[in-house]
């Protein structure tokens, strides 16, 4: 219809009351508009509705499917550990009843709501790639997730990618591990917290790593994805009393077997409500087990909990151990350890505000006066503290920097990169003096006390560590007594000449170092592992020890962090006080403290102390 007159097609004009007639025209088709629009609106609402059902359904089949996994992983081991108990005793066990035990983790994709990085570090916190991811709750639906952080999880290398420690997606852990501490201790539900993002960007080693990271990743140690987040199991197996009681310490003089040594360690099967009070410590939020096999000789306290914004992907102390810095989404900070108060943000304003660029790692100058940063964008940032600027830039590396480390000359900073290489730079001369390159992604650095050596943790499951000065691989810390999957974290003792690994195999390794270190000529040496801790139920993203040697420290993705004796190789203590990975973990070289951080957002400042 046309309302020209003259137009073609159109009769006589109306007559004078017509005008009314095309007003009520107009507003019957104004109400059939309207009545249109609202039929639209309720279709889109059910639509919406029914898209957020069809989710809540995946993540159901999903926990379902872990818990069957879990289920089937602990009847499978039950059954190894009946054919072990009949081999011991000289009873010929009956034909394969079962094969080797199953990873617990998921046999499939989680539900596509939640995504992965493209690093390590997000692929450990994801859970992609044989990796497990962080285990934060499931949001609410109606909320919008932030990109998880990946752990160290590495990117696309030449092998599968590991964490640390997750960027672009939330991160999810997907772990089967009992909820972490809540307000009354310890709740028999999962916490409904929103998960922690992180690094996200699976395929490398981190994002890991993240949410995550590191963790990992978590990236290469640590990364997250999606909008959602894998759900946590609120049914976890019993923890089973009698694996610590079948085997008491043995008599003074004679050696635990390492099955024993197991089987004490692992604090993390125990339930703490279940524990005599003796052998625990439960606070609000947080709670510890000592191991009733050792005497107990520490305590543990908390100091200070550090609220951020997004998945603490690393910690460090400064040198006079006043000051802790924590790394996270796009930015870094300098608390007072006394305090907790936030001295100072670091922040490279140039990189604007478009997505994530998690700092994976951080490190203090000796004598306190600048902080080194390692990022997803390929560069290190060197900060002057004082005056919150950036001193150096040290481009080159061609992946994700996941680990950096200040030698005590002060002006030597080791980097390493899922691009597979180790580089040393020189903060003086502003130029990159070294560059070492192996096979597989690298996840971690350490410089030797006195400046000599540089160690490095990779992928392919090896350490390696190269003499500085010219450059020569003189020891390679691998074989039937290394790791069996990817090494995310490696420590040099006080001394110089041990060395501890953190791998994604759940095991922490204590190696010595060849006295006489390799000589071009002969090839590098095989360092001997002397001791291997087991007791985590998860991925070990972090390992340190402490500045007397005394204690080694471990955070994994099960939450926890333990306390264990370099001589006995036993656990002393576990600690639970985070609600997502431990990504990071990290003495104070003035003793007495230790710092974590984590995909839930939050660093924490502990002390320790000798007790009895």
């Amino acid at each position: 219809m046309s309302l020209y007159a003259g137009h073609r097609g159109i009769g006589p004009v109306p007559p004078a009351n017509g005008g009314d007639r095309l007003n009520e025209l107009l507003n019957q088709i104004r109400s059939e508009f309207e009545s249109q629009m609202r039929a639209t609106e309720s279709f889109e609402h059910q639509i919406q509705t029914q898209v957020q059902e069809m989710q809540l359904v995946r993540e159901k089949v999903y926990a379902m499917e872990q818990a069957h996994l879990a289920v089937k992983q602990k009847y499978e081991e039950e059954i190894q550990n009946l054919r072990r108990a009949l081999q011991e005793r000289g009873i010929p066990p009956p034909g394969p009843l079962s094969g080797p035990p199953q990873h617990a983790g998921p046999s499939q994709q989680p539900p596509p709501a939640i995504g992965g990085g493209n690093n390590v570090f997000g692929a450990v916190l994801s859970g992609q790639g044989g990796q497990a991811g962080l285990a934060p709750p499931p949001p609410p639906p109606q909320e919008q997730q932030p990109p998880q952080h990946q752990m160290p999880g590495p990117p696309p290398l030449n092998g599968p990618p590991p964490p640390p420690p997750p960027p672009s997606g939330q991160p999810g852990f997907q772990g089967q591990y009992p909820p972490g501490p809540g307000p009354s201790g310890f709740p028999s539900q999962p916490p409904q917290t929103t998960a922690s993002p992180g690094p996200g960007k699976r395929g490398g080693i981190g994002r890991p790593p993240a949410g995550g990271p590191a963790t990992p990743q978590i990236n290469t140690p640590m990364p997250y994805p999606g909008p959602g987040q894998s759900p946590q199991i609120p049914a976890h197996p019993t923890p089973d009393h009698g694996r610590m009681q079948q085997h008491p310490p043995p008599p003074p003089g004679q050696p635990q077997s390492q099955q024993q040594l197991t089987a004490a360690n692992s604090l993390s099967d125990l339930d703490p409500e279940r524990m005599p009070n003796h052998a625990k410590k439960i606070k609000d939020d947080w709670w510890v087990i000592f191991n009733q096999n050792v005497p107990r000789v520490l305590d543990v306290d908390l100091v200070h909990t550090l609220q951020h914004e997004s998945v603490v992907c690393c910690v460090r102390f400064s040198a006079d151990g006043k000051y802790v810095a924590t790394g996270c989404n796009r930015s870094a900070q300098i608390y007072d350890v006394t305090t907790g108060e936030k001295l100072c943000v670091l922040q490279d304003e140039s990189t604007g505000d478009n997505g994530d660029l998690y700092i994976r790692s951080v490190c203090f100058s000796p004598d306190g006066k600048y902080l080194a940063t390692g990022a997803e964008d390929k560069l290190i940032r060197v900060w002057d503290i004082a005056a919150r600027t950036i001193r150096n830039t040290f481009a080159g590396h061609e992946q994700d920097i996941y680990s950096l480390d200040f030698a005590r000359d002060g002006r030597t900073i080791a980097s390493g990169s899922g691009d597979r290489t180790v580089r040393l730079w020189d903060i003086e001369q502003s130029a990159n003096i070294l560059t070492l390159t192996i096979e597989d992604g690298v996840t971690t650095v350490a410089i030797s006390p006195d400046t000599k050596y540089v160690a490095a943790g990779s992928l392919d499951k090896s350490v390696r560590v190269w003499e500085i000065a010219r450059g020569y691989l003189v020891e390679r810390l691998e074989g039937p007594d290394g790791h069996k999957d990817s090494v995310y974290s490696v420590a040099f003792s006080p001394n110089g000449r041990e060395l501890v690994s953190g791998s994604l195999d759940k095991t922490i390794k204590m190696w010595e170092l060849s006295s006489g270190r390799g000589m071009p000529q002969s090839g590098p040496k095989g360092g001997r592992c002397i001791k291997t801790f087991e007791g985590h139920r998860d991925f070990v993203l972090s390992v340190a020890l402490t500045p007397d040697a005394s204690w080694v420290l471990s955070g994994s993705k099960d939450r926890g962090v333990q306390f264990w004796d370099p001589r006995t190789g036993a656990t002393q203590l576990m600690l639970q006080g985070h609600k997502n990975s431990v990504i990071s973990v990290a003495p104070s070289p003035a003793g007495g403290f230790f710092a974590t951080g984590s995909g839930d957002m939050r660093a924490r400042i502990w002390s320790y102390t000798r007790v009895g």
